[in-house]
């Protein structure tokens, strides 16, 4: 943790009121171009959510450059993705704070195609959040956490999946899930305890993961499609079906998280984030629910061994499963953002922010 000066207290001023504008002319300006558009979505649906889908793309690289222009670099290891970036895919990531997610986003900028069709999965709090009208626009999913309303929610989880994922006017393709349901911090005791009543795992960098949403996902999302009432039509194309299980492993140094606000205000020395990737095809995962389990478990546990050697020695292991058919990175890949393409998504929205402004009052003043 960096020491409290006067020019690091200056700093966190200037770029947290940054932030603040940074808000205040993308968000705004993202909805009411949307809202113009909207004839176009009956009309033409899929060239609409094209339009949106590059939209979103570009404010998500405006919550990359935060932590990019504070120092807080992403870099990516294990083994290699690509053959995942245009299909669709179920991502698995392991949550430890609110910093995961513009960790997350920042990743997605090398990966165009994905950014722009990604389906996100979070708290319904995030509803309330400043992106939580972008994300609701985007047509991502809200669930509420909890025992009492679990089966409530995977069903509006799998009405939600049906309707908007298996879409074929919005193309989306990746779901970014975190089945701990949690930050470790929070649910780390309650992990413990779980796992010392029915034998599994004691986990200490991870949490036991929590099945539901992950099987709900998988069975409404297959071509195996006589579980959800949908017939393969022959004569059609294939119905869209879940190919990857990508396995995301976020390192954070010497275990020690960002959070949102730090990524914002960038009082925290400069520092680099390890993203460990890991590759399954989603037919060798199995969908009923004991065998899912163990299989997710499984992961989870594999997740918390690369976690012990990333924090006792700095770095991952080359790999993890002895499969030899597994192809690895060649080596660490920097996340990189372009100036020029960063300051032009500036420029794109504070622009459309004046013209939007300029409209607006002449039609009501």
């Amino acid at each position: 943790m960096a020491k409290w000066t006067p020019f690091l207290v200056a700093k966190c001023i200037v770029r947290l009121t940054w932030v603040l504008c940074n808000n205040l002319y993308c968000i705004p300006s993202y909805i009411i171009w949307l809202c113009c558009l909207l004839p176009l979505k009956f009309i033409n649906p899929q060239f609409y959510w094209t339009i949106e889908g590059i939209l979103f793309e570009w404010l998500l690289a405006m919550v990359s450059c935060w932590s990019w222009t504070a120092g807080y670099t992403v870099v990516e290891v294990g083994e290699d993705i690509s053959s995942a970036l245009s299909e669709e895919a179920l991502v698995l990531v392991n949550h430890q704070s609110t910093g995961d997610v513009p960790i997350l986003m920042a990743s997605l900028m090398n990966k165009s195609i994905v950014c722009r069709t990604v389906m996100w999965i979070m708290d319904q709090i995030f509803i309330y959040t400043n992106f939580g009208a972008v994300a609701a626009w985007h047509r991502d999913f809200f669930i509420l956490q909890g025992k009492e309303t679990r089966h409530l929610q995977l069903g509006r989880l799998q009405d939600h999946l049906q309707r908007v994922y298996m879409s074929p006017e919005l193309d989306r393709r990746w779901i970014i899930l975190f089945p701990e349901g949690g930050f470790l911090r929070k649910r780390k005791k309650t992990s413990q305890i779980f796992g010392q009543k029915y034998g599994l795992p004691i986990l200490e960098h991870v949490t036991l993961p929590r099945v539901g949403a992950m099987q709900t996902i998988l069975n409404t999302c297959t071509v195996n499609t006589e579980k959800n009432g949908i017939l393969r039509n022959s004569t059609g194309p294939p119905p869209k079906s879940i190919k990857w299980i990508v396995d995301i492993t976020i390192g954070y140094p010497e275990g020690k998280p960002l959070d949102l606000l730090t990524v914002m205000a960038g009082q925290r020395d400069a520092c680099q984030t390890t993203l460990y990737y890991r590759l399954f095809p989603a037919s060798e995962v199995p969908v009923d629910t004991e065998n899912l389990a163990q299989w997710t478990y499984d992961r989870f546990a594999e997740k918390d061994q690369l976690l012990a050697e990333f924090y006792s020695t700095g770095y991952f292991p080359q790999a993890v499963s002895s499969d030899c058919t597994k192809k690895m990175m060649i080596k660490p890949k920097l996340v990189e953002l372009s100036t020029v393409w960063v300051l032009s998504i500036h420029a794109f929205y504070i622009l459309s922010t004046f013209v939007q402004w300029y409209v607006i009052t002449s039609i009501l003043f």
